[in-house]
C-alpha cells in the first residue's frame, strides 16, 4: 500500500518527535518523579510540627537519591509541600546522625552543615531558571536566583527575612550530635516576594513547577548528597535543573 505525501510527512514528524523524547530521557538517565501538591483551606503555624493536622494527610516524598559518595550513614529524609493563593508550604523531616549547624548568617554557606534544600523553578516559561532555597538545621537560609543568563538582580536579605521559618532544632548545633536525632524544618514562601525577581507561574489547579528536593552535610563527620528526583549526570551537582522533578498543582 502506497502512502501519501501527507501521510508520510505525519509519520515522520511524529518520529522526530518521539526520537527527541527518548533524548530527553537518556539525558537525565531516567524518568523524572511526580508530586501532586494540595491547595491550603486556612492559614498555618509555621513551627516545624511535621505532625500538625493539616500535613498529616499530605503525602511524602523521600530524599533517598545519594551522589558522588555513599556516606557511611545514610539519613533519610522527607518533605511536603501545599500552597496557597499567596504562598507555597515546605516542610522537612530528617532521621539523622552527626549533625551540625555553626552558619548564622543569611546567605552563608549553609550547605556546609546539616542542611535540606528546595530547587524550583517556579516559570513554566523558562524551566531552567531557578531559585535555590537552602536552610540548615538551625534555620538559617540561604537564596538565590539563577536565571540564564544572569541578569537579574540576587535576592536581598531583607526579601530573604520575608521567608518564615520554623525549626526543632536550636540556631547552632556544635559541637555535632553523633547519635540518632530527628529533625525539621518548615517554611512558608511568599509568592510576591519571588516576584521581585522572576515571572512566576502562579500556583492553581494544573499549574507545574519543576523541583528537586536535597539532604546535604558537607562539613560533619558524616558528609552526603541525596535528591528526590536522580542525579545521573557524569559530575553530579545540585545545580542541574535538567535532572528536576515535576510538581503538578492540584
Amino acid at each position: 500500500m502506497r502512502l501519501s505525501k501527507a501521510v508520510t510527512g505525519i509519520i515522520i514528524l511524529f518520529a522526530g518527535f518521539n526520537a527527541i523524547a527518548q533524548v530527553n530521557r537518556l539525558d537525565s538517565g531516567t524518568f523524572s518523579p511526580v508530586y501532586n501538591i494540595g491547595r491550603l483551606k486556612h492559614a498555618i503555624k509555621i513551627d516545624g510540627n511535621w505532625d500538625k493536622p493539616e500535613w498529616k494527610k499530605v503525602k511524602s516524598i523521600e530524599i533517598i537519591n545519594f551522589i558522588r559518595m555513599e556516606p557511611e550513614f545514610r539519613p533519610l529524609a522527607q518533605a511536603k509541600m501545599m500552597y496557597d493563593s499567596e504562598n507555597v508550604y515546605v516542610i522537612f523531616h530528617v532521621q539523622d546522625r552527626n549533625v551540625r549547624s555553626v552558619t548564622t548568617e543569611i546567605n552563608g554557606p549553609v550547605w556546609k552543615d546539616s542542611a535540606v534544600e528546595f530547587f524550583f523553578s517556579p516559570n513554566a516559561e523558562f524551566p531552567l531558571n531557578f531559585f535555590n532555597l537552602e536552610v540548615n538545621c538551625g534555620g538559617t537560609p540561604l537564596l538565590e536566583y539563577n536565571p540564564n543568563p544572569r541578569i537579574s538582580p540576587k535576592p536581598v536579605p531583607g526579601d530573604i527575612k520575608k521567608i518564615e521559618i520554623g525549626h526543632s532544632l536550636p540556631k547552632i548545633v556544635d559541637p555535632e550530635i553523633s547519635g540518632p536525632l530527628t529533625w525539621t524544618v518548615e517554611y512558608r514562601i511568599p509568592l510576591n516576594m519571588l516576584e521581585n525577581y522572576s515571572k512566576i507561574s502562579r500556583p492553581k489547579k494544573g499549574v507545574i513547577w519543576k523541583a528537586n528536593f536535597y539532604k546535604i552535610a558537607e562539613i560533619t563527620s558524616n558528609p552526603h548528597y541525596a535528591s528526590w528526583s536522580p542525579i545521573t549526570h557524569p559530575k553530579p551537582q545540585f545545580h542541574l535543573p535538567q535532572y528536576f522533578g515535576t510538581l503538578k498543582f492540584q
